[in-house]
């Protein structure tokens, strides 16, 4: 056996991904030439790692072992890369935060910084619903998760980031009169809702309950694009954060409609468990924030002041 990290590292990616034309895209290598490396790769073994049906390729069951031993190879690779960049006294492991979809619009400008500066830090960022953010951080899956709704059961450290603020929000097409949107008017409005668990769907509700709106609920959906491609359509009315809006109230495919009592505000926060061991590496990034989230919020949200 002669097989090099290089061919490890393609077919484990193939075997993720499922497709030579994926992997190199991911890799940013041709297609031919992951495919030079993976047809090396099974010259080395008699068994089959893989079978291409008509366009597609299927790994083999002993193809899906040595992927599995792959992984655990390149691991192991990377672990040599992070404890040599320690011995130079750079930081260097893996970051791991869990963030609601919404958050997708915030999250990544708090971090940039200090991640490019730290060349040594991997970023894994799972963005995905505010049930399983918090199962994330409950089964201590991540060093910090992002939400708007703080976590009742759990004993939590905090930073607070930035206002959230949600507003009514309707296509280019709707007409209102008058300076606010009347109660009568809105209970003839289709609403459309975040899924149940959405902290952006629980704001929604209690804002309606408050002002004893009665109305009908259109359907749910549950991503915050979704939810916008669905208002911009046409299919009916929400309570949106305006932090994922902005480039569709823009280029006039989504306007605010005025009503008393919006917009609601909430707020952004970077939490993480109390009882947590936390790495150099979250120190560090806790540290960053607290000092530069104020420049940061100027320099890449200051547009949210208009509204």
């Amino acid at each position: 056996m002669n097989y090099t990290l290089h061919q490890l590292e393609i077919f484990l990616k193939i075997t993720e991904l499922q497709s030579v034309t994926k992997a190199s895209e991911a890799l940013y290598l041709t297609q031919p030439a992951v495919s030079i490396q993976l047809k090396k790769f099974q010259e080395q073994f008699k068994i089959p790692l893989f079978e291409v049906v008509g366009r597609r390729i299927y790994i083999t069951e002993f193809g899906e072992e040595v992927a599995q031993a792959a992984g655990k190879i390149m691991e192991e690779v990377k672990a040599i890369d992070y404890k040599a960049l320690s011995y130079q006294g750079e930081l260097a492991g893996k970051l791991k935060v869990a963030i609601v979809s919404t958050a997708k619009y915030v999250m990544p400008y708090f971090i940039s910084d200090f991640i490019n500066k730290h060349r040594g830090v991997d970023l894994v960022m799972d963005v995905t619903n505010k049930a399983s953010v918090i199962k994330a951080l409950e089964n201590n899956e991540v060093d910090f998760a992002m939400v708007s709704t703080m976590p009742k059961k759990l004993k939590i450290n905090s930073i607070e980031l930035m206002k959230n603020e949600l507003f009514m929000v309707g296509g280019k097409d709707y007409k209102y009169k008058g300076k606010y949107l009347d109660q009568t008017e809105f209970q003839k409005l289709p609403l459309i809702y975040r899924e149940q668990g959405s902290a952006t769907r629980l704001a929604m509700e209690q804002f309606i309950d408050s002002k004893k709106i009665s109305t009908y609920k259109k359907m749910e959906l549950t991503s915050n694009e979704a939810l916008k491609q669905a208002v911009i359509s046409g299919l009916g009315y929400s309570i949106m954060p305006l932090i994922g809006i902005k480039n569709a109230i823009t280029i006039g495919d989504l306007q605010i409609i005025p009503v008393k009592g919006l917009p609601i505000v909430t707020n952004w926060n970077l939490i993480w468990l109390s009882s947590k061991n936390m790495s150099t590496i979250a120190k560090s990034l806790i540290e960053y924030v607290n000092e530069n989230k104020q420049d940061i919020i100027e320099k890449h949200f200051n547009w949210l002041k208009r509204y």
